[in-house]
């Protein structure tokens, strides 16, 4: 059993804005690029921070607000989004229930203040004792539990009310794409039929600069080409990108409007051996088999040599097939497990406008013809491991 999956609702916060309308002028104005930039935050790097837009209307109590950092606010907000354009915001709750719920998210927000005061009374003393004594009076047990990556979809499902099936995924890049392959294929295999699927990703919280700085992965020279960077070729951006897919028989009981329809998701992973990751994307690609002349949003990390490799893939398809290619991280910053769920949220108003926004470099890789397309490759080369695909089409 094969069944059709629409897109029928869709929701993103960005750098560049609070809908997919603002975010896609904006990716088509270098002026906002550059006012939405971050370069005091953490020098020599560079940040895409978003700003969170006014809360009451989609989280109204002030409760739900105060006990959630700002990925889970932006994945609140940008799932809220995705279920009013959908019809199911606020639905009864016996449509409410039918809705499952996939999320891609890495570790959960944790209290820094209370952070930096364990760290200020141990002072380099390995003081069990005194540890577990802040621990028990300093955490109150709602911060504590936002810490937990599960509490991401819990809130969502809270705040929204959405009560079916719940299930987190974990592991950066390939967590965004394993969030909607998994849904997309039960809808396709009949055993489910309504998603809400998504993720954010805070990229100024203050650990996440130190994780991926740790591993020498952030971009501390802007002037580097982005295609051919070295391994410090990432910056960082915040995001909250969510998705209402279902099968065409539920959106046309429902009376939904389509957006797009999705018809294929891949993901897979390799020890990054050089031309291992192109042989993933090329698998994918030959499955997808998308028309010659199709638009491709890649989620380039900027990270070398992985990116340099995905570039020279894609550019072999710009030749052989005349695709278009934009990389969207120059605009909006690499937003680790929101990225993939971004590029598909960007790659429906593609698909339904049949053209993109201006290309982001000179590289050639941006120079394929500017042709009317109905269908858009978006893809993902994990910084570190994953590679991921999926192919959009306008209904």
């Amino acid at each position: 059993m094969t069944r059709e999956v629409w897109i029928t609702g869709q929701g993103l916060l960005s750098p560049l804005g609070h809908d997919v309308e603002a975010t896609w002028a904006g990716l088509s104005d270098p002026a906002a690029i550059a006012a939405a930039t971050d370069t005091t935050y953490l020098p020599p790097f560079t940040f895409h921070p978003v700003t969170l837009p006014a809360l009451d209307r989609f989280v109204p109590k002030r409760g739900d607000q105060r006990a959630m950092g700002p990925v889970m606010l932006s994945g609140c907000v940008a799932a809220a989004m995705a279920m009013e354009q959908a019809g199911l915001l606020g639905a009864a709750p016996e449509v409410l229930k039918q809705i499952n719920l996939m999320v891609g998210v890495g570790g959960g927000e944790r209290d820094e203040t209370v952070d930096e005061a364990i760290l200020a009374a141990l002072n380099g003393r390995d003081d069990g004792n005194l540890l577990a004594e802040k621990l028990q009076t300093e955490l109150r047990p709602t911060l504590f539990l936002a810490q937990l990556p599960n509490l991401f979809a819990g809130n969502i499902s809270i705040v929204l009310g959405v009560s079916g099936s719940s299930r987190t995924f974990m592991g950066e890049e390939a967590a965004g794409v394993d969030a909607v392959r998994v849904a997309f294929e039960r809808i396709q295999g009949g055993q489910a039929d309504l998603f809400l699927v998504g993720s954010a990703f805070n990229a100024t919280r203050r650990d996440i600069p130190l994780l991926y700085q740790a591993g020498g992965y952030l971009l501390d020279d802007p002037k580097l080409p982005f295609w051919q960077r070295p391994k410090a070729g990432m910056e960082l951006g915040s995001a909250g990108a969510f998705l209402v897919i279902e099968s065409r028989d539920s959106a046309e009981a429902r009376g939904a409007k389509p957006l797009a329809r999705l018809k294929g998701v891949l993901n897979d992973r390799c020890r990054r051996a050089p031309g291992q990751a192109t042989a993933n994307a090329a698998r994918e690609w030959a499955a997808l088999a998308p028309k010659p002349g199709s638009a491709v949003l890649s989620a380039a990390t900027g990270v070398g040599p992985v990116t340099a490799e995905e570039r020279a893939f894609l550019l072999a398809k710009v030749e052989a097939a005349g695709v278009q290619v934009r990389p969207t991280a120059l605009g909006l910053g690499h937003s680790i497990e929101c990225a993939f769920l971004t590029n598909l949220v960007l790659a429906t108003k593609a698909a339904q406008d049949g053209k993109l926004f201006p290309a982001l470099t000179g590289d050639a890789v941006e120079a394929g013809p500017e042709v009317p397309f109905d269908q858009v490759v978006v893809t993902t080369w994990g910084h570190r491991r994953g590679e991921g695909m999926a192919l959009v089409e306008r209904i």
